[in-house]
């Protein structure tokens, strides 16, 4: 793993949000599944974690619950020292506040009757929400907040402006993506597969844009991913799902290079290696 905090090597702080026994379960009798089982997490702020595992593995379902997206079956998550409640609208909405997410596809992110500036001023009505200063702002100011949202991630507002998002390609609705977060500040951002649909380059740009903002507000990273080596580049804490179960964690070394579970020295075995002969046949 290497270094990603800006600062020579942040140490992680207090734990501001974590998980007992958290369960999900679809169906009931023989067609239930436990998509995720007892599974126990704690999030440091500042920190970068790496939830990996193959598709099925129950990390997306966990991910959603974290965001309040789905119910748990059983268990609790505990935010900022106290059980989360976000039974009602407005508890919710104060809750999203704090925790913000950005998807694998873009495409499905965005209200396609909203254009561009609309979605970036939705930012700012939520921060006047927090008391941040946004109800107050002129038009000149929200139009200068929204053009640094966009310089940020190496945009042009002024070539955004009146358009929808998609007209926009991928990248650039992903870098959309990362401009609300921008705006928004919020203390953990969960990020499930957000450069799997971009071209390679463009990932390696959104990763670092994704470290930077990191950096800038302080915020907390959650990666959610099937790339184990993406998650030793980029994290201090990594937890590998298995049929909805944590089957190892620790920090990158501890549980890359030095794995216990059988899963992740299979995953590690499918990654392929340039110094070694690849056996095509053994597929």
């Amino acid at each position: 793993m290497i270094d990603t905090a800006g600062d020579g090597g942040k140490k992680p702080g207090e734990v501001f949000l974590s998980a007992r026994g958290l369960t999900r379960e679809f169906g009931t009798g023989k067609s239930k599944t436990v998509a995720v089982n007892k599974v126990d997490f704690a999030v440091r702020r500042g920190e970068i974690i790496s939830i990996v595992g193959e598709s099925g593995s129950g990390k997306t379902t966990l991910a959603k619950m974290v965001l309040g997206l789905l119910n748990p079956s059983a268990g609790e998550i505990i935010f900022e020292g106290k059980i989360r409640d976000i039974s009602t609208q407005g508890k919710r909405r104060l809750y999203w506040q704090n925790i913000q997410a950005i998807f694998q596809d873009p495409f499905s992110t965005y209200n396609i009757f909203n254009k561009v500036d609309e979605v970036l001023m939705d930012c700012i009505r939520l921060q006047s929400g927090r008391l941040r200063g946004g109800g107050n702002l002129s038009r000149e100011e929200k139009f200068e907040k929204m053009k640094n949202a966009c310089k940020f991630v190496n945009l042009k507002f002024e070539e955004l402006s009146n358009k929808y998002p998609f007209e926009l390609s991928g990248g650039q609705m992903q870098r959309l993506m990362i401009a609300r977060i921008f705006m928004l500040k919020p203390k953990l951002l969960i990020a499930d597969e957000p450069t799997s649909m971009i071209d390679a380059c463009s990932r390696a740009t959104i990763l670092d844009m994704l470290l930077k903002l990191r950096d800038e507000v302080d915020m907390t990273i959650v990666f959610i991913t099937h790339d184990i080596g993406l998650a030793y580049y980029i994290s201090d804490t990594v937890y590998i799902m298995e049929h909805g179960l944590i089957v190892e964690q620790g920090t990158a070394d501890q549980a890359i290079l030095h794995p216990k579970s059988d899963y992740t020295k299979r995953l590690l075995g499918d990654v392929p290696k340039i110094y070694e002969p690849w056996d095509l046949n053994s597929a």
